[in-house]
């Protein structure tokens, strides 16, 4: 982490000075045996389109709210640091119905529907791969994203101590997600640049530091791993064996 680094953006934006060709999100989903690997400069250009979107296509603004209605997921990740590009506050499993616009996965649709602005789905399928048939009243950002210009400029800088984040009720501003990151990664006496295993959801902010934040804010990378419990004692240990991890996430239950 830079000096001058205090967003989620800003961290992003050193890591692609830095090494753009590192791993970054490693993503796997042991219901369905996917696993996507994307490097800084991959992660960065999936953060761009993004951003453009959201600031163009959606017309949102700093201070706007999004409902966040995803798992822990690599496009979940992304669609936090395009938030934090626009200076658009995430609001991770927040209500529909009391935001500016919403973004769902495929199981939370009709929960989605609450909201009176802008909604954008998200299949969650490989690859980032389309709905067969696109839900009713959204956009499938399958579609709308690839397009997107690969450089983001924001029409209006965003405030660092702006509010940027909500999860589990409390919220964070944009300089204040770095530091603590930063806090976690100290307090758990990760090493240098850590490569980092979890299992965590994103519903909490343990699971946020743990599956993104921290990795970015101290230049290591993460294995986001989606139904993990599903891989059992001995493939969790042969991953991250794999994976060459070098930090291990603690259990939702420690």
């Amino acid at each position: 982490m830079n000096a001058t680094d205090r967003t989620p953006a800003d961290l992003l934006r050193s890591a692609l000075a830095a090494d753009p060709a590192r791993p970054l999100v490693t993503f796997y989903d042991d219901a369905t045996g996917e696993r996507v690997e994307l490097s800084v400069a991959t992660f960065a250009n999936w953060v761009a389109k993004t951003a453009n979107y959201l600031q163009g296509d959606l017309a949102a603004a700093p201070g706007d709210r999004l409902a966040l209605l995803l798992p822990a997921h690599w496009q979940t990740a992304v669609w936090l640091l395009a938030c934090s590009s626009v200076g658009v506050v995430a609001e991770v499993d927040g209500d529909p119905a009391a935001a500016d616009l919403v973004v769902s996965g495929p199981d939370r649709l009709e929960e989605a529907r609450a909201c009176s602005g802008e909604r954008v789905a998200l299949a969650l399928r490989p690859l980032g791969g389309r709905f067969p048939q696109p839900p009713a009243g959204f956009a499938d950002y399958a579609v709308e994203v690839p397009s997107q210009g690969d450089r983001f400029a924001p029409f209006v800088p965003v405030d660092a101590g702006a509010p940027a984040l909500t999860v589990g009720g409390e919220e964070l501003t944009g300089a204040g997600i770095g530091e603590r990151a930063l806090a976690d990664a100290a307090a758990e006496e990760m090493p240098q640049a850590p490569r980092v295993l979890s299992g965590l959801s994103y519903d909490t902010w343990r699971g946020l530091s743990y599956g993104l934040y921290a990795p970015l804010a101290t230049g290591g990378s993460v294995v986001l791993c989606r139904h993990l419990d599903r891989l059992g004692a001995e493939g969790t240990l042969a991953r991250e064996a794999a994976e060459k991890i070098t930090y291990l996430a603690p259990s939702p239950l420690s």
